[in-house]
């Protein structure tokens, strides 16, 4: 990989959380500065609720102006809006339902009902994508965008195996045979996840163990899709002690406190 890749171990879960939540007000704050705006990528799953619960008790949380950030999702579970599955539906109840948000700022995927098929719903993702690109590509500048790890590796909804790993022309794809429920799924692809300033995966657990393993020791991404994350800027796995059992340990950074490096 070209750019800095960083294991950030931390005691514990809740531990994680509060950590990650940290990073991204101070880091928030700092391209909102320097940018005038910014774009975000949620994502799902346990740990991705816990770090927005955890931004959201956070003293700092108001410092942040948040009317200034676009909130995209890095994929979505295919069910309809307000389903307690849904990833965005777990994003608004942990942190967005708290803020005040021009609706305009929450780039929700679609959900059944809204469009044909999932296939017109992920080009509709797709142009609302590119619509918001400022420079003629397929995407807006995402600051920060957070993905979870599954136990097999996969990242979004992009799973080991399954052709969409390898799409490189689309910017979103429907997944309609995913091996985890629900079967079907919209998730932004490899080129376009890769296309952030700041990739930041956020894990814990021993299940995901040999997983970050074999991503951190450059596995295929057809087998471990987590591989293959690489943010322009920097690329960062957040994880448990259980999580980091088999990371090598010259991979390890010293503190998961803030050090300068990380303010690139």
């Amino acid at each position: 990989m070209t750019t800095d890749r960083r294991v950030l171990v931390h005691p514990d879960k809740a531990a994680l959380a509060g950590s990650v939540a940290a990073r991204f007000i101070t880091k928030i704050i700092d391209v909102l500065d320097d940018l005038g705006e910014a774009n975000v990528c949620l994502t799902g799953g346990t740990m991705g609720a816990a770090v927005l619960e955890a931004i959201n008790s956070s003293p700092a949380r108001d410092s942040v102006d948040w009317n200034r950030i676009t909130f995209w999702w890095g994929d979505e579970r295919y069910l309809p809006v307000g389903d307690p599955e849904r990833n965005d539906t777990q994003s608004r109840a942990a942190l967005l339902d708290h803020l005040t948000l021009d609706p305009a700022h929450i780039k929700s995927m679609p959900a059944p009902g809204e469009h044909p098929d999932i296939e017109h719903a992920a080009r509709h993702y797709e142009q609302q994508l590119a619509d918001a690109a400022n420079d003629g590509g397929r995407s807006p500048r995402f600051d920060i965008t957070f993905l979870g790890v599954g136990p097999d590796g996969h990242i979004a909804s992009l799973f080991p195996d399954h052709a969409a790993i390898h799409e490189t022309e689309r910017a979103v794809v429907a997944e309609t045979n995913s091996p985890k429920p629900p079967s079907q799924r919209l998730t932004l692809t490899l080129p376009v996840i890769n296309a952030s300033d700041r990739i930041w995966l956020v894990l814990a657990g021993s299940d995901k163990a040999s997983a970050l393993g074999l991503a951190l020791a450059g596995a295929n991404i057809n087998d471990v899709p987590a591989a293959g994350a690489e943010g322009r800027r920097r690329t960062v796995f957040f994880v448990d002690q259980e999580a980091a059992a088999e990371v090598p340990e010259n991979l390890i950074a010293p503190s998961y406190y803030w050090t300068a490096a990380d303010e690139r």
